[in-house]
């Protein structure tokens, strides 16, 4: 399979990829499936997938909590090394097509107090909510990728 029907597959043609990346065989490797596993665990768990009601929570947190997945993913990819390639370059695409501007515009606006603004954590609520829609398709192209079953559903009534 290439890289591109694989994207397919996914609906992540949105992503802005190099044309001959999208033509190459997307195949991977033991290292990759290990990477892909330990992301997608950590994803699974976190505010990056999981529902953040108006009642609960606190925005700060929870942004703190997406930022994170840079430095989650960095430590696999370094752990795992350079064999997990496959796993590194949809991860690198995620971060700074999709997780970078989030993080990037909410940090700002952050230290600007905006969180003390209710107005401004309603509006923090809702693009978080459309960033999980994204981190939701790319935890289940992880445990695609890890060869595990998808338990992204397993909550759900």
């Amino acid at each position: 399979m290439k890289w591109k029907e694989w994207l397919e597959n996914w609906s992540m043609t949105t992503l802005k990829i190099n044309p001959p990346f999208l033509e190459m065989e997307w195949k991977p490797k033991d290292e990759d499936k290990d990477a892909a596993w330990e992301l997608y665990i950590e994803l699974l768990t976190r505010i990056t997938t999981q529902p953040l009601p108006k009642e609960h929570g606190d925005e700060s947190t929870a942004l703190d909590s997406i930022h994170s997945i840079f430095n989650l993913t960095r430590e696999v990819i370094k752990r795992r090394g350079r064999l997990c390639i496959e796993f590194t370059k949809i991860a690198i695409v995620i971060l700074n097509q999709k997780i970078r501007p989030f993080t990037a515009k909410w940090h700002k606006l952050m230290i600007d107090k905006a969180f003390e603004n209710p107005t401004k954590c309603a509006e923090f609520r809702k693009e978080l909510e459309e960033l999980q829609k994204i981190l939701l398709i790319y935890t289940k192209m992880l445990a695609d990728m890890s060869g595990v079953e998808d338990l992204t559903e397993l909550e759900k009534q």
